[in-house]
């Protein structure tokens, strides 16, 4: 296991692997998945891999701070990905979206009222990106910033987000359509 120094310190402080930015150590860690797997669960770490090529050490308890900056990519990949919507790009292609600072102002204005709620300005929304970068879910290039795969983290999350509002769209729906009446949840269940 001779990547285990440098993946383990990558890990502990909070990144992600990435195979298209890491490929040489992407491809130790799957050579030898098994054994760092074990390893790092026998030391108090869950290290997870996606086969969609990146991994992180996964932890259900983030302090106040990581909490804090995970909102705050989240709204930044948000504002990015309906942006791209809006303009008819596939979602799922992402990581061949070359971000500026220019296109990156557009998205700010259309988006103002709910970045600035955050205290995310046009400034605050770069410097972001760098952390971004710094956790490995994007990369700086010559002419801005390309999203890494480990942005699936967070699409995923979204897709399921939207998922869950149709379903409940949909449930609310159908028994209308079908003669049912439609109960509202119950004191208990708002509790």
């Amino acid at each position: 296991m001779p990547a285990l120094t440098e993946l383990f310190r990558l890990f502990l402080s909070g990144k992600h692997l990435n195979r298209v930015a890491e490929p040489a150590l992407w491809a130790e860690l799957e050579q030898q998945e098994a054994a760092y797997v074990s390893l790092f669960a026998a030391l108090g770490y869950e290290l997870r891999l996606d086969g969609r090529g990146f991994a992180w050490f996964h932890s259900g308890d983030a302090s106040s701070n990581i909490g804090k900056i995970s909102r705050q990519l989240a709204l930044l990949f948000m504002v990015i990905f309906d942006a791209q919507a809006n303009a008819g790009k596939a979602l799922q292609r992402f990581t061949d979206w070359p971000i500026d600072s220019e296109w990156l102002g557009e998205v700010y204005k259309q988006q103002q009222e709910v970045l600035d709620a955050e205290g995310l300005g046009p400034d605050a929304l770069v410097e972001l990106l760098g952390r971004a970068c710094s956790l490995g879910f994007a990369r700086v290039e010559p002419a801005g910033w390309r999203l890494l795969p480990a942005v699936c983290r967070y699409l995923d999350h979204f897709e399921g987000l939207a998922a869950a509002s149709k379903g409940e769209r949909e449930a609310v729906d159908e028994p209308a359509e079908s003669g049912m009446e439609v109960d509202g949840p119950d004191d208990e269940e708002n509790a």
